[in-house]
């Protein structure tokens, strides 16, 4: 894994992201196609963020046929939490507690998101009691 830090994507970055996360190697017209089912966007706009991530080191360019094929640089789940504890520390003074007080006030939650959140809490807690110094 890279020494460098993770670059963090813009939200119009994330969307092609996302993109590729889920559909992998795309090409420019593909990609475009995909953020137009939500919003309107061009494909000049989206071949240029493309270039811009290559530039950033979001995406890689596999370049040997006409048509350039576009893949994800970094990882989803490596993104995700790099976006996340940022979001954390900036919005919540670091405070995960803060954080799912205000997510889980904040809207409906499911019997069933109740039943996995209590499983998840119940996995990290059994964890910590197997390991106790694992966060000194």
């Amino acid at each position: 894994m890279s020494t460098s830090p993770l670059p963090k994507p813009t939200e119009s970055e994330l969307e092609i992201l996302q993109v590729l996360w889920q559909h992998g190697p795309s090409t420019v017209r593909f990609v475009n196609d995909q953020l137009s089912q939500k919003r309107d966007v061009g494909y000049t706009t989206t071949l240029k963020l493309l270039q811009l991530m290559l530039e950033k080191g979001l995406v890689h360019r596999d370049d040997d046929s006409r048509t350039h094929v576009y893949r994800s640089a970094v990882r989803q789940e490596e993104t995700q939490g790099l976006l996340l504890d940022r979001f954390v520390d900036t919005a919540f003074g670091g405070s995960a507690m803060k954080l799912v007080m205000q997510a889980l006030g904040n809207r409906h939650t499911s019997r069933e998101e109740l039943d996995q959140i209590r499983s998840l809490l119940n996995e990290i807690e059994n964890k910590e009691n197997k390991n106790p110094n694992a966060n000194d």
